[in-house]
């Protein structure tokens, strides 16, 4: 189907602006007022929104005194508010090789720049600013002793230009479809990436990690370092593939981490039912370590309408904080 936006199209545009003004026709038309205050700072200081109360001390404003509740409670209380002041977003994007599994136009790695893109145009246009974290561990880029070079970094900026400055560094890192065959010396090092992110943020943000959360490392304690000065919300891009085993009798698999390849029986019911065992006990895993440090986790489906996925986020974050 042919939109407004795409006979609009001017000829010479980079594959980015494509790709967001597709997105802004088709996608962020729909969000327009339904992620506004979707997130706001936890910051406390005297904004218009009532954030709680709390036991007034000396040196507190006098005026912000809730004198209802002190007659309840007979004790000086305080209002508190949600500050208003602008979000700083960093947005944690995994480029490792396992973002190839998907169908070919739709993979993980198209569905996270298109969240990427999506997510930055939203926040960016409030007024607050987002910085990206580009995460790979191509052996081919570095090696087990030097974490930096798998890290590419889009500084704090706003608008629509920074938007395509994000885009343009995901499609200039060619990611998972774009390297061709090869070896890969490791899984993705989940640990090490929210490590990173750790380093960059400085200051309280709202940081959005996008990843299929396919890897290895104690990512638990690291996220757990991180949770007590930030807000930390998970995506977790999956495709069929990741579960389920194709009954296609002998066939070659390969690793999408490691490059390893096996012969395997895929109609082999024993097979069948250790791999469907490992996933779930994948699952159960990274699950109950998200609970344990507070940290929402959404699901989204190389399938999955967009717009439709992101509006369920927003609504299960006002829910989780009601």
């Amino acid at each position: 189907m042919t939109t407004p936006a795409d006979r609009q199209r001017p000829a010479g545009r980079t594959a980015p602006e494509r790709l967001l003004l597709r997105l802004e026709w088709r996608v962020i038309r729909r969000l327009d007022g339904r992620l506004a205050g979707g997130y706001r700072t936890a910051n406390r200081g005297t904004g218009t929104d009532l954030a709680g109360l709390r036991e007034y001390v000396a040196g507190d404003d006098a005026r912000h005194i809730d004198w209802n509740a002190t007659a309840r409670l007979n004790e000086p209380q305080l209002r508190l508010f949600t500050e208003d002041r602008e979000l700083t977003v960093w947005l944690v994007l995994d480029r490792s090789a396992s973002m190839s599994v998907g169908p070919p136009g739709r993979g993980k790695h198209d569905v996270l720049t298109e969240l990427a893109l999506v997510l930055a145009r939203m926040f960016g246009r409030g007024g607050n600013r987002v910085g990206a974290l580009l995460y790979d561990t191509d052996s081919k880029t570095h090696d087990d002793t030097d974490n930096k070079s798998a890290v590419r970094t889009v500084p704090l900026g706003t608008g629509r230009t920074h938007v395509l400055r994000i885009g343009a560094e995901l499609a200039r890192t060619a990611g998972p479809a774009g390297r061709g065959t090869g070896t890969y010396s490791r899984t993705t090092n989940l640990a090490a990436m929210l490590d990173a992110v750790a380093k960059l943020a400085k200051r309280r943000a709202l940081i959005v990690v996008v990843s299929d959360f396919i890897g290895d490392g104690d990512w638990e304690r690291s996220l757990l370092r991180l949770v007590p000065r930030h807000e930390v919300v998970a995506l977790r891009v999956v495709d069929a593939a990741d579960d389920e085993l194709p009954d296609a009798g002998l066939m070659v698999i390969e690793d999408a981490e490691t490059g390893e390849q096996l012969v395997i029986d895929s109609s082999d019911p024993l097979l069948r039912a250790r791999i469907t065992a490992q996933v779930e006990e994948r699952d159960a895993s990274l699950a109950a370590g998200m609970r344990r440090a507070g940290v929402p986790i959404h699901r989204i489906g190389t399938d999955a309408d967009l717009a439709t996925a992101l509006i369920d986020v927003v609504v299960s974050t006002k829910r989780r904080r009601a």
